[in-house]
């Protein structure tokens, strides 16, 4: 879109060639590619085009405009997404290159501080905690806790406890089949691991909320299942730890034992008393009791069975995992200001820091589903969503591919992997409907803006926004003022309090206004490109009723495969596989 069309056919066929190759994910890092379309753009400006995508997101798009040269500019309403765009454009550029001639090509003092600092925050808090997670007396250690939540039996002749569990494998793989196998009991439900079981481990005790009793095989519908869990009548049981051995192979399963429990309620005493030592120390609860979504946001399931707070999520001992390392990322700003360290490199130091809480969050949650396809816990956010979860893995974050460190390894890789070249970058918080540019100003301007409710974006980031803010919020107040997310001006299409009508009408409106700013601030003859994936046909008439509303004149429109077939949300819903992207 940047370069102008090819004079003849002979050139035309050349240059499509070549964005062919330029287009292939294995060209990524290509740079006779990248060197060879920068100089295709270098020669059509006097100076390097300014882009602008004023629906940055996680930052795809201004990333690629500055690697192809370009002055790139990205604008978010989310400050979730803001903090990550620093992360990924600005501070590589500003900080991820060598101060002096005498430091190495290679080396890179931004990486090298945030592995340092990475590694004294995780010293510091297995120091304090590590002790919650003991090894067993052969020395194995324990990787992850496996938790079923549970109900009493409504049957008024049996009334046991009941473990809520989808099914009961532990281990699924071609060559390994383990699984527990319940074991009924006048006053319960015992377990035992058995290897390759004589019975069907994938029918558990629960399905679409119905529970069936494995004693008395009565059932308790779903909506009675609703009610049970918000009049507190549930609980939860460990049912099974996962370990490792230095000198074995693999993973291996035990059934918990007194110690295993004696453990975890030490954990829950210490993290009582640590709670109120920083609430006081804070100023705010450390432990997140900002109220979740209502009931009703898309995908957002767990309000109905009486998790109200986003500190719900988490069991006492992830509530205390997370509280730790959010308490020792502000203490290792603390030391990296008191030993001299620049104001504004040691903020940038410790977002990076910070970002890893959002790691430990997802993948250490009371909905971290156990995979026995892959023998552990899968991360919450494998889809754009917060269902009921009703038996979970509990990561150990000091042991094997632990969220800890492999939370910390991944920033550091990320952060590693990131491009840096001399070309400005601009990250700004603000609203696509009042862009902070003057008239003409910029030479192209690329986005894929929102959906209607596809979907809810700002609820969604409030699961890592609330964390972020204990963190580093006295380093961004311009970006944690509110208690949660800003959603007063987020163009998302939500009902509460409104109709669809209304709440439709508004987001149109929003989008309308979006595209007249796009306008304003394109110079004349500059070239919008608007990615587009809708599956209804009111989608696609607002967007082309709303671009034809600002002035802008649509010259092609294009279909692009980009999203991955095999993705959740693809196999269970008509979302596109391709998007359309309009040029304008």
């Amino acid at each position: 879109s940047l370069i102008p069309e090819p004079p003849d056919s002979l050139e035309e066929t050349s240059k499509l060639k070549f964005i062919e190759e330029l287009a292939k994910w294995e060209n990524t890092q290509n740079q006779r590619i990248i060197e060879k379309a920068r100089q295709d753009i270098h020669k059509e400006y006097k100076r390097p085009p300014r882009v602008l995508d004023p629906f940055a997101g996680g930052g795809s798009i201004p990333l690629e405009a500055m690697r192809l040269g370009c002055e790139a500019h990205a604008l978010e309403y989310n400050p979730v997404a803001t903090l990550i765009l620093k992360c990924t454009l600005e501070y590589p550029q500003k900080y991820g290159k060598p101060k002096t001639r005498e430091w190495a090509e290679t080396e890179n003092p931004l990486l090298e501080d945030v592995k340092k600092w990475g590694k004294w925050v995780l010293d510091e808090v297995k120091k304090e905690i590590g002790r919650f997670y003991p090894k067993d007396k052969d020395g194995s250690i324990p990787v992850a806790y496996i938790w079923a939540r549970t109900l009493p039996c409504q049957n008024p002749r049996c009334g046991i406890e009941i473990p809520l569990m989808r099914q009961y494998w532990l281990a699924r793989k071609k060559n390994k089949k383990i699984a527990l196998k319940p074991i009924i009991k006048e006053d319960g439900v015992d377990f035992e691991i058995v290897e390759n079981p004589d019975f069907d481990p994938s029918k558990g005790t629960i399905s679409r909320a119905i529970v069936t009793c494995p004693a008395c095989k009565s059932t308790i519908p779903a909506n009675e299942t609703r009610k049970l869990f918000q009049e507190g009548k549930n609980s939860e049981r460990l049912v099974a730890v996962a370990t490792t051995h230095p000198q074995r192979r693999g993973k291996q399963y035990r059934l918990p034992t007194k110690k295993d429990l004696k453990v975890f309620q030490k954990a829950k005493e210490y993290l009582a008393v640590k709670r109120e030592k920083l609430k006081e120390e804070w100023g705010i609860d450390p432990i997140p009791n900002e109220e979740l979504p209502p009931i009703g946001t898309l995908g957002f399931r767990v309000q109905r069975y009486g998790i109200k707070r986003w500190g719900n999520l988490f069991n006492p001992r992830q509530k205390l995992a997370l509280l730790t390392f959010t308490e020792k990322i502000r203490k290792a700003h603390e030391k990296m200001l008191k030993e001299g360290c620049d104001k504004e490199y040691a903020k940038a130091i410790t977002t990076y820091l910070a970002l890893t809480l959002g790691k430990l969050s997802d993948w250490n949650s009371s909905l971290s589903v156990w995979r026995p396809d892959q023998e552990r816990n899968e991360h919450l956010f494998s889809r754009n969503a917060l269902p009921m979860i009703w038996d979970y893995g509990e990561r150990n974050p000091f042991s094997g591919r632990l969220v800890s460190t492999s939370a910390i390894e991944s920033v550091i890789e990320n952060c590693s992997n990131i491009s840096t070249s001399n070309n400005k970058i601009h990250v700004i918080h603000g609203s696509a409907t009042k862009l902070p540019y003057p008239d003409n100003y910029f030479d192209a301007v690329f986005t894929d803006p929102p959906y209607y409710d596809n979907v809810p974006y700002s609820y969604l980031s409030d699961f890592f926004y609330v964390w972020l803010k204990r963190a580093i919020g006295d380093l961004y107040p311009d970006l944690f003022l509110t208690p949660l997310t800003p959603k007063r001006e987020e163009m998302v299409a939500y009902t509460h309090g409104k109709t669809m009508d209304d709440a439709k009408r508004e987001f149109e409106e929003m989008l309308s206004q979006a595209f007249k700013e796009i306008y304003r601030v394109l110079k004349p003859g500059g070239i919008a490109n608007i990615v587009y994936a809708h599956k209804t046909t009111q989608g696609w008439e607002t967007v082309i009723n709303t671009l034809m509303e600002s002035g802008l004149v649509v010259t092609a429109a294009w279909p692009i495969s980009t999203e991955m077939r095999g993705r959740l949300r693809a196999q269970r819903s008509a979302a596109l596989a391709s998007s359309i992207y309009i040029v304008a």
